[in-house]
């Protein structure tokens, strides 16, 4: 039942022709894309990265993109426990990779995170009591463990510079959707950890309440506040517009929540979709400032998705031959003309067989 007041929510994305068309045939990097776009590999784990020294991570998780002077940097995460950690890929104003480093050692399973509006990446541990790091993609600061923000199995980041808060999801299967607020914005050494509070219904007006012991023991953060929200495996988190968006993959769900009026709804949800349902296994999510969603699939065919602002849901690319991987880490180039992503375990469907792709081409702007 819808509980937000006013007219009900208009019914999630239904499947549709997309803005970029249909899906050709493989490239040589095993990808189908539309017409006009292209892939390159720009790192394999075990592996040196382009013609620098450094060897790729295993398992590429998470990721973003930072504006580098003319150039730009790639940061991705490593879902490996113990040893996790992030690297990062520098490129210049042509794209051709000019430095890899490594951003953060020593963590556990960093799985996905966000972009801080300070420009430093928020790297997250899922793991039971689990922290977030943040990290300096340039990687001359060392990283610092934010304690502040929760410990519990934490998945994704998203910043929010009107309400100045940071979004927090948490992958269990009863997880919670959290914000920080930071006592001081652009500083998380301290602040209030919530978790949202809210129905059971898919549909609705929420508030937020204080979680009263982040440390998250003996009591885990998700437990502590009657009335919260469970959300089945809290994995991407993306805000832009007073609006955030995250997913949920125990039930293939993307969730709206509208920052203004204080109302959430479904954006998506493969159960209501009419006909075949393109997106499953929802994961990582980014967008584009032309109001696209990116939704990278853990399962299902190996797509990226596309959700329109007119609520279509079509398949941006596919990779072929890769079912025991999962896509990861989306995340644009500044100019908006390039999507990196990672196959976290490659054509070998091992953690050590991981691939981080580029591909280009006429986004929409």
């Amino acid at each position: 039942m819808w509980g937000g007041g006013g007219p009900p929510p208009p019914p999630p994305a239904q499947p549709g022709t997309g803005p970029y068309g249909p899906l050709g045939s493989p490239d040589a990097n095993g990808i189908r894309l539309p017409a006009g776009f292209t892939s390159r590999v720009i790192a394999r784990s075990g592996q040196r990265v382009g013609t620098t020294s450094y060897t790729w991570h295993n398992a590429p998780d998470g990721g973003a993109c930072y504006a580098d002077g003319t150039g730009w940097i790639y940061v991705s995460n490593s879902e490996i426990n113990p040893s996790g950690g992030a690297s990062a890929v520098r490129f210049s104003s042509t794209g051709a990779i000019t430095g890899a480093y490594r951003i953060l050692s020593g963590t556990r399973q960093n799985c996905a995170g966000g972009k801080t509006p300070w420009n430093t990446w928020l790297s997250c541990e899922e793991v039971s009591l689990g922290y977030v790091y943040e990290t300096d993609p340039w990687g001359t600061n060392a990283a610092v463990q934010r304690a502040a923000m929760g410990r519990f199995k934490h998945e994704a980041a998203a910043a929010d510079p009107v309400r100045k808060a940071i979004y927090l999801t948490e992958d269990e299967t009863n997880g919670r959707f959290y914000r920080f607020v930071p006592t001081t914005w652009g500083n998380l050494s301290s602040g209030t950890l919530q978790v949202m509070v809210a129905g059971s219904a898919t549909s609705g007006s929420f508030t937020w309440a204080d979680v009263p012991d982040p440390d998250g023991s003996p009591t885990a953060t998700r437990s502590q506040v009657s009335g919260s929200k469970s959300f089945n495996g809290g994995e991407g988190c993306h805000y832009a517009n007073d609006t955030v968006w995250f997913t949920t993959k125990g039930d293939n769900r993307v969730w709206q929540l509208n920052l203004l009026d204080h109302t959430y709804e479904l954006a998506y949800d493969d159960s209501l979709v009419n006909g075949t349902a393109p997106l499953t296994g929802v994961d990582n999510i980014t967008g584009t400032s032309s109001g696209d969603l990116f939704v990278a699939e853990d399962g299902g065919n190996m797509e990226i998705c596309v959700i329109t602002p007119d609520d279509v849901v079509a398949s941006f690319l596919r990779i072929d031959g890769q079912s025991g991987s999962e896509i990861t880490g989306p995340a644009f180039s500044p100019d908006g003309t390039r999507l990196y992503f990672s196959s976290q375990r490659g054509t070998s469907g091992s953690s050590s067989g991981g691939i981080t792709y580029e591909v280009t081409g006429p986004f929409r702007s």
